[in-house]
């Protein structure tokens, strides 16, 4: 049936309605898209070019030279060594499986170390991370020539840390290793380097101290890779920033002959320079390599050194804590004389022990020492005299002495975990451990034993403030970046000259006076003479029974169960130059076991290179020749006559 015109008008308007709405729709849509386009095209082309840039482009980077630690001569003490490894990035490989077999047909492939890596890929498919270590430059030829069928492998020229020195100096240096979770949990920089493969940081010692000096800032390199992460070429290097370079205060020959005279012992030793502060020697015996560390040490070797009950591992230096003995007694003087609370002449006698509030306290002497002086009393060490100043004199002005001579502190040294002993008061006793200060304690305290407790480096700076007058404070690092650092001086100590100089004459006749505890390790240099200090340190309760008995002779116990050994002395006694602390652990008497090192140690120290045998008393000569060439000294570091000053 046909339509009428009137239908097919209003049918026409109809369509061409549509067609509008469509045609209008569809030019919409072209001019949005064109839009588009423009916009990813024109407006954001940069930004695509760059992000096709970064996936072409990789930049990696380049880890700085560690700076070199040196002694105070110019010897390498912590240098760096030029090694070859290979990295490798997970999610640059298309199959790890693959690449290692391949791998391990070409170089020979450790397999700890692999298993590490291929671990640690597993935790950061995005990092390199180094499967082979110190290889080669064969081996990394050979890995070279084959890198564009091993994906995501890449071969490496770096540095590494190395202590020529080895032992000597472990416990002052420490040592660096590979960066751990721990690390990088406790860096508060974030320092994109802690990422880096193989990366290494310093663990404890100097090196950790002096990390954000020695560490330096990193560099890069832009380089070309194809679609398979393969790189193709290098576009660019910035160089990284080297670390600093650090000077110690330490005199390298010294070093190794106190570590070599030490031997064996479970002992430590510090020299300084009573002038400025200097560290001169710092020695904790026995040792340990620390380039075993570098790379990651073994588990049978590190079993080693955990298992040994000399502690090789603990610086005794700066954390060993000891009752210092009768090498306190200076502190008790100095505190009763400066009080006015005893005179120098006024005597008290000892017949052997002192009742106190119904409790017997002995002197070392059984039989006693008489009618004893100020200066008696440090020669013979009797320890009756003291009891009777801490009566006088009180534990807070024995304490406040003790701190203006340096214990109770922790000294700011460059190395980890310095300790700051114990100087005990009443206020200690009653907020650690909730009981009042009672007499006992201060007779205790009087002789250094007790509560106290000091450490090496302490009782060095002790005896350096005692032979100076001044406060010295131990310094070392000599500079930094060819900076000298400020010197250990700080000022007078406040304390009279007089009551200083008969310390010192007490502490003189010590050694070279008859009956003096030291007079066996006296010497005589070009006339030099030196003054000291013996102790000896209970480690053990000697009970009465035992006494009524007869107490058991060191020798006689288990080596664990001995008194420690102490020393403190400095020389030239009327020109003072050198304080030295010994601390030998179990050692029995500080006069038979500790002063002896102390001697030959001093006397390098004044002679620049082996002690001279004349320096001996005659009688010892004999014996001293004997021991001196039995000591296994580095004969690169020139042990002969010359000086140990800079």
């Amino acid at each position: 049936m046909k339509r009428n015109a009137e239908e097919q008008r209003l049918s026409t308007r109809h369509i061409t309605r549509r067609a509008l709405i469509l045609g209008g729709a569809q030019a919409a849509f072209g001019a949005l898209l064109v839009g588009r386009m423009n916009h990813l095209q024109v407006d954001q082309a940069d930004e695509f070019l760059l992000l096709a840039e970064e996936n072409r482009i990789k930049v990696r980077l380049l880890a700085p030279a560690r700076g070199v630690i040196y002694d105070r001569h110019g010897r390498i003490l912590a240098g760096n060594e030029q090694i070859y490894r290979v990295s490798m990035i997970r999610e640059d490989a298309d199959d790890v499986d693959e690449v290692v077999t391949h791998l391990r047909g070409l170089v020979r492939l450790d397999e700890d170390t692999l298993q590490r890596a291929l671990r640690e890929m597993d935790r950061r498919p995005h990092q390199a991370v180094t499967i082979a270590d110190r290889l080669s430059w064969e081996e990394l030829s050979t890995i070279a020539v084959n890198v564009p069928s091993l994906p995501g492998v890449t071969p490496e020229v770096g540095l590494s840390r190395v202590y020529p020195l080895g032992r000597d100096y472990a416990h002052v240096i420490g040592y660096v290793g590979r960066v751990s979770d721990r690390d990088l949990e406790n860096e508060e920089d974030r320092d994109p380097l802690l990422q880096t493969p193989q990366f290494q940081i310093g663990k404890i010692g100097a090196e950790r101290s002096l990390e954000h000096v020695l560490r330096g800032k990193a560099g890069s390199r832009r380089v070309e890779q194809n679609a398979a992460g393969r790189i193709m070429r290098e576009l660019g290097r910035t160089p990284g920033q080297s670390g600093k370079d650090v000077q110690l205060t330490i005199d390298a020959g010294l070093q190794n002959f106190t570590q070599a005279r030490l031997g064996l012992e479970s002992a430590s030793t510090v020299v300084m320079d009573v002038r400025n502060g200097d560290v001169l020697a710092a020695v904790s015996s026995p040792s340990y390599d620390p380039n075993l560390f570098v790379t990651g040490i073994s588990v049978p070797d590190y079993a080693e050194l955990r298992d040994n009950d000399h502690r090789p591992l603990h610086n005794k230096i700066v954390q060993g804590l000891y009752p210092p003995g009768s090498t306190f007694k200076m502190i008790t003087l100095l505190a009763a004389l400066e009080a006015g609370e005893v005179s120098p002449s006024e005597t008290f006698y000892c017949p052997g022990h002192l009742t106190v509030s119904n409790r017997r306290f002995h002197c070392w002497k059984r039989g006693g020492h008489g009618w004893v002086d100020a200066a008696k009393s440090l020669r013979e060490s009797c320890d009756v005299y003291y009891y009777e100043l801490a009566q006088k004199a009180g534990i807070d002005r024995i304490s406040e002495m003790a701190r203006r001579l340096g214990l109770g502190a922790a000294h700011p040294l460059e190395m980890t975990s310095v300790s700051e002993g114990l100087v005990p008061d009443r206020d200690w006793k009653r907020t650690r451990r909730g009981e009042e200060w009672v007499v006992g304690d201060s007779l205790n305290a009087s002789i250094g034993q007790g509560f106290v407790l000091a450490s090496p480096l302490q009782l060095a700076v002790m005896t350096a403030r005692l032979a100076s007058g001044l406060s010295i404070s131990p310094r070392l690092v000599r500079s930094v970046d060819g900076q000298a650092r400020p010197s250990g001086v700080n000022g007078p100590l406040g304390i009279n000259r007089s009551l200083l100089d008969l310390v010192r004459d007490g502490m003189y006749q010590v050694n070279n006076s008859r009956g003096g505890t030291a007079r066996g390790s006296r010497f005589d240099m070009a006339g030099m003479k030196w003054a000291g200090k013996t102790g000896t340190s209970q480690v053990r309760n000697i009970t009465a029974a035992e006494r009524a008995r007869g107490v058991f002779r060191n020798e006689d116990l288990p080596w664990n169960r001995r008194d420690h050994a102490l020393y403190v002395g400095y020389a030239p006694y009327d020109d003072p130059r050198y304080a030295i602390s010994v601390v030998v652990e179990h050692g029995g008497g500080g006069s038979k076991a500790a002063a002896p090192i102390a001697r030959d140690v001093m006397l390098y120290a004044l002679s620049g290179g082996i002690p001279p045998l004349d320096a001996y008393p005659r009688g010892q000569r004999g014996q001293a020749e004997a021991l001196l060439s039995s000591l296994n000294l580095n004969p690169e570091l020139g042990q002969g006559p010359g000086s140990s000053e800079a």
